[in-house]
């Protein structure tokens, strides 16, 4: 495999968010932030004065697209590093081959957790810097009688088995637990909102992705429910999701994620201005995009300081790396390749605007295995901020 940073000219790095399929919308979202991110390092002069040039695709939210994609990348372009994914089933379909390669993915999305891959960076989300959180939440506020709805994959079942844990301990129960079909008709949601109307759950978690979701919040709506009494809690819906549906379908539900839009501290509101100025006012920058953006900073930075894309050397220069993120300052753990983040809670306002109504200003360590599963022990690193 020829090396791309031996020889002078572009960094050349692989990017693979769909375009289209139906996880379009949100991975559109991570696009403009490698974008974005890209483009403020070559005008800041690239990376040793030399410009980093994205090679992308559209893998259409098709796992095998991902796969064959990836091989491309690694084989025939001749990259080294790969920028992409967002379902489960798509991580899962090229980690083999960046494996087989020796090259390194840098993963941008909220996940299950339980993987550890040797050549992965993973700078979303892990369950115990969303899940936990979201459920103590829950638990407090609604009530302990839970219903799941989920895509059917393997992400929304993973998460359902943590939170189910979390509910349990909670002395809590899952009343009951319904799978839609990963690209559904409004038809589908059907037999989910009877199970609604018929067991009155005090909370519904929802690990519906993509186009689903805006089916599903509007069918809630249509039913007539009551989100103040009974919300729709879910790790999933950002802003790109909620664009496709309306202000009315959206109102009091809520989400757990690192950072939201209305995130109001000045490194926010700057990625913020300047996403919405460079792709236009109504595109949406969700927490995935977030994520995408700073890896891709965290990525050159330690490309700067070895001199090299070598994979190899890479790593251990990320290796308890930091940067100051728009949600704050975040660090790659040295034992697992996950982030420290920063979890929140908000509620979607009359205009379809996430407002925070948790925020503890703690980093946590990611612990992707949840070693520690307890809803009163959650460990904070020792970094605090405004609760902004």
């Amino acid at each position: 495999m020829a090396m791309s940073g031996d020889k002078l000219g572009s960094w050349r790095v692989g990017v693979l968010f769909s375009q289209t399929g139906v996880t379009s919308a949100i991975e559109r979202s991570q696009l403009n932030a490698t974008l974005l991110a890209i483009e403020e390092i070559n005008a800041a002069g690239g990376i040793l004065d030399r410009p980093v040039e994205p090679v992308i695709y559209d893998p259409a939210s098709n796992p095998k697209q991902f796969r064959s994609l990836a091989e491309r990348l690694l084989q025939v372009d001749r990259v080294r590093l790969l920028f992409g994914c967002y379902m489960t089933s798509t991580r899962k379909a090229i980690l083999p081959v960046v494996e087989s390669y020796r090259g390194l993915l840098f993963y941008p999305t909220l996940y299950e957790g339980f993987e550890y891959s040797r050549q992965c960076i993973y700078t979303g989300a892990a369950p115990n810097q969303n899940s936990i959180q979201l459920a103590r939440y829950l638990l407090s506020a609604y009530g302990n009688r839970f219903f799941f709805v989920g895509s059917n994959y393997i992400y929304p079942y993973e998460s359902n088995r943590l939170m189910a844990d979390f509910v349990a301990q909670g002395r809590g129960k899952v009343l009951d637990e319904v799978y839609v079909s990963l690209q559904p008709q409004p038809k589908d949601f059907d037999r989910v909102i009877a199970k609604i109307k018929k067991l009155s759950p005090d909370v519904i978690f929802s690990t519906v992705v993509g186009s689903g979701t805006a089916m599903f919040y509007q069918a809630y709506r249509e039913a007539g429910f009551d989100p103040a009494k009974m919300p729709i809690a879910s790790l999933t819906p950002s802003e790109a999701e909620v664009a496709e549906m309306s202000a009315e379908a959206a109102e009091a539900h809520i989400t757990a994620a690192p950072f939201f839009e209305t995130l109001s501290t000045p490194s926010a509101r700057r990625f913020v201005d300047n996403s919405k100025k460079r792709f236009g006012e109504k595109a949406p920058v969700t927490a995935s995009a977030e994520a995408a953006y700073f890896q891709m900073h965290l990525a050159m930075r330690a490309l700067a300081r070895c001199g090299t894309d070598d994979p190899e050397r890479l790593l251990s220069e990320l290796r308890d790396s930091e940067f100051d993120a728009p949600q704050g300052r975040v660090r790659i753990d040295r034992e697992n390749n996950h982030t420290y983040l920063w979890p929140r809670i908000a509620r979607l306002d009359s205009e379809g605007r996430f407002r925070m109504i948790w925020n503890p200003g703690v980093r946590i360590r990611p612990d992707p295995y949840c070693v520690v599963q307890s809803l009163d022990d959650w460990s904070a690193d020792e970094i605090h901020a405004s609760a902004t």
